[in-house]
């Protein structure tokens, strides 16, 4: 069977399940969304917020794309934050990269991507604040992967610098930033970093905000 007929029949039979066992599941899940967390993932296919973390649908409100990715002119990715933190009142937003991430890796050479290569420009220059560190890793592999753990750290960092957190973070003492990296080869995640509701940034990332 082709892979989008095999979806659609997977679909109808968790749905004829999940109805079998409870009756008003879909019913609820129609009628309201509170998630308590975002989650700011890889849109890679082996790294699904729910499944990892095993969480129901409703319990994480979820954006991905390559390489989880904070960047200041995406506006899709801010306005997914927006919508998270001052609409459903998140108290968790998670950062969440993943060991042998290909977009860190691509960022790492000097190939051309094309298109691609105007977003692998953020992780390059994640790479530049920490080239000592990295190019004194002889190993490849581990170079690339701590990379990642440097990225999703310079993300946290850069939730904390938007203007979308800074404001919660005065009205309402939330949300907490973390950043996670998940391994593939064993299904674990890892916390590298956690920022509270006021922590520092430096003065010239910091806004003043009047009322």
């Amino acid at each position: 069977m082709p892979m989008k007929e095999a979806m659609l029949a997977r679909n109808k039979a968790w749905a004829e399940f999940e109805r079998a066992k409870d009756p008003d599941y879909f019913k609820r899940l129609e009628n309201v969304q509170s998630p308590e967390v975002l989650w700011i993932g890889c849109s890679d296919s082996r790294v699904a917020a729910n499944v990892v973390t095993g969480t129901l649908p409703g319990e994480v409100f979820v954006h991905r794309n390559i390489a989880n990715m904070v960047v200041n002119t995406d506006l899709n990715m801010l306005s997914v934050l927006e919508y998270a933190v001052n609409v459903l009142k998140v108290k968790h937003v998670i950062v969440c990269g993943h060991y042998g991430c290909g977009g860190v890796a691509a960022a790492m050479t000097n190939k051309s991507f094309g298109l691609i290569n105007k977003w692998l420009r953020n992780i390059k220059d994640v790479y530049r604040l920490h080239q000592d560190e990295l190019e004194a890793i002889e190993d490849q592999a581990a170079r690339v992967d701590r990379l990642v753990e440097l990225n999703v750290i310079e993300q946290v960092y850069d939730l904390a610098k938007t203007t979308v957190v800074q404001r919660a973070w005065k009205d309402r003492n939330a949300p907490y930033l973390h950043g996670w990296v998940y391994r593939l080869s064993d299904g674990i995640i890892h916390p590298l970093v956690e920022r509270a509701p006021g922590s520092p940034v430096e003065d010239i990332y910091r806004f003043d905000f009047d009322d």
